[in-house]
């Protein structure tokens, strides 16, 4: 594992502290002169981090599994930095395809798809910005707004499964925030911080950016370093404890009992999820049932499954005639897709927690050397504290689940309050639901994604989108989709007041600010 020395650490801390100020005071000409720099160096890198990102998690750099280390690197990041580029050209007010009003009073901005190109590449899809109601449509106010303090250090600790996260984390921070950011890459794919140093040369030559190695301990030494002013991590929510709260558990749970920090400094997180899939009981064609379960698969084999918005649970209604046959489609599906190397650290120790909960465990997928074989947990209690719903696999395990529903609109109701309250977390969910369905029951639909407690939600699509799109608050994104043409609908919720009731520069929290893209 690469290390970064102490000593190295200090140094590079010190010099980020020693220009904190300066970077609030530079202009929007210069922050697009280093945006631009750092979209070539992309460019540069890019086929290097592809194969590279192959060569550690098993996959044939030629084969079509390599779309994915593509898409989760590269691709997502280029498409950040464009976004950006495009906010600070438009002062941070992008325009909005359309503003409207939802029913319950909430504004609404459609964010995808803008001009002749985004319109052919998301062709039926559509994005969606719900500001939270009775709070205004504000947009782009950091970037016309006086700067105020002495700036700030922000320590990433960097997410470990996929690439981009860690440096599209610091371009929120850097240019959202306005912090200097030391990167602290993870030991999983510490590959991608060289290349990333060159891509990103010219923010670390304005001294805004540095980049660190090391696992644990060095992660703690930045946590608690006296320059260090704010922190975000994307991972495990045993990490965030341990800095917040303490390592040790008996520290960690008396703290919490007092709410009394060890860690004082701002701290913004991502995670994870039992994410659930709600399968809405409607008339589904064999062929309908066929391609929703290819897709809950996909959802699962992901990137290996080690993606913090990866399918979870299935839950479907105990009275939908068509619910074995549906739950057959899912392990026939998982069946024939091929393995993934087991390349997260703790992988085959989660997986054997499972099967010592879930005897009935239904390994469907081939199995092999550092190989976690999808598995099915069959019929999991749709019980508060259940294993299953509150403990994240983070490997290719999915359970299902059946409530006590007969059609679609009693299985919303039960189901928007089982995600809500059982299941763990509230970053992502999906629901699928047949077109007939959702023009037949669009209050009780659209109901029920307005009281989806999530951070992204997807009608008929991966919930993942809402990270790939990078223009949705990733407060609460959803998906719909007609018959075989996807209409992509995300719905994004800002909650708060000020600042997340923003289109622009709270369109996620830390990944993305610009409301539409060209």
């Amino acid at each position: 594992m690469r290390t970064t020395a102490k000593t190295d650490l200090d140094a590079l801390l010190d010099g980020l502290s020693k220009n904190k100020s300066a970077w609030l005071a530079v202009g929007v000409p210069e922050r697009l002169v280093l945006l631009r720099a750092c979209m070539k160096g992309i460019a540069e890198v890019a086929e290097r981090w592809v194969l590279d990102g192959c060569a550690v998690k098993g996959l044939d750099p030629g084969g079509p599994s390599s779309g994915e280390e593509w898409f989760g690197g590269p691709v997502v990041t280029m498409r950040n930095l464009r976004q950006l580029v495009t906010a600070l050209e438009s002062e941070g007010s992008p325009i909005p395809t359309r503003l409207r009003k939802h029913r319950s009073g909430a504004i609404i901005a459609d964010v995808l798809a803008s001009g002749a190109y985004e319109g052919a590449l998301f062709a039926g899809h559509r994005a969606e910005v719900w500001i939270e109601p009775g709070k205004p449509p504000t947009q782009g106010r950091v970037y016309r707004g006086q700067k105020r303090g002495t700036g700030a250090v922000c320590v990433v600790l960097g997410a470990g499964n996929v690439s981009s996260i860690p440096f599209m984390d610091a371009l929120y921070k850097l240019f959202v925030e306005d912090e200097v950011v030391l990167v602290k890459v993870n030991p999983v794919n510490e590959y991608v911080g060289p290349l990333l140093e060159r891509a990103f040369a010219s923010l670390i030559s304005a001294k805004a950016l540095a980049v660190a190695y090391g696992g644990a301990e060095e992660g703690a030494y930045l946590c608690e370093h006296a320059l260090c002013d704010t922190l975000h991590v994307t991972g495990s929510d045993r990490t965030y404890d341990a800095v917040v709260w303490g390592a040790e558990p008996g520290e960690r749970a008396r703290r919490k009992k007092q709410s009394d920090r060890k860690n004082p400094r701002p701290f913004t997180a991502e995670l994870g999820c039992v994410t659930p899939v709600l399968v809405v009981p409607g008339p589904w064609s064999k062929a309908d049932l066929s391609f929703q379960a290819k897709h809950v698969a996909a959802m699962v084999a992901n990137n290996g499954s080690f993606n913090c918005n990866a399918a979870k649970v299935v839950v479907v209604a105990k009275g939908w005639v068509q619910r074995q046959a549906f739950l057959r489609e899912v392990e026939q599906a998982l069946a024939k897709t091929p393995p993934r190397r087991a390349y997260y650290p703790g992988a085959q120790d989660r997986f054997r927690a499972f099967l010592e909960h879930y005897p009935q465990a239904d390994p469907v997928g081939p199995t092999g050397e550092n190989v976690v074989p999808w598995t099915v947990l069959p019929d999991v209690p749709p019980k508060r504290g259940e294993y299953a719903l509150t403990n994240e696999a983070f490997c290719g395990v999915l359970a299902t689940t059946s409530l006590e529903a007969n059609d679609p609109a009693e299985f919303l109701t039960r189901a928007v309050r089982f995600a809500n309250e059982d299941c763990w977390g509230t970053l992502s969910c999906m629901m699928l639901a047949h077109p007939s369905t959702m023009e037949a029951f669009e209050t009780e639909i659209d109901r029920a994604i307005t009281d989806l407690r999530y951070g992204c939600i997807g009608v008929n699509a991966w919930a993942a989108m809402g990270y790939a799109l990078g223009s949705t608050t990733g407060v609460m994104p959803s998906m719909a989709y007609t018959v075989r043409v996807i209409v992509g609908v995300l719905l994004c919720r800002a909650r708060s007041a000020e600042p997340r009731a923003r289109v622009a520069e709270h369109a996620h929290p830390r990944r993305s600010i610009a409301p539409i893209f060209r």
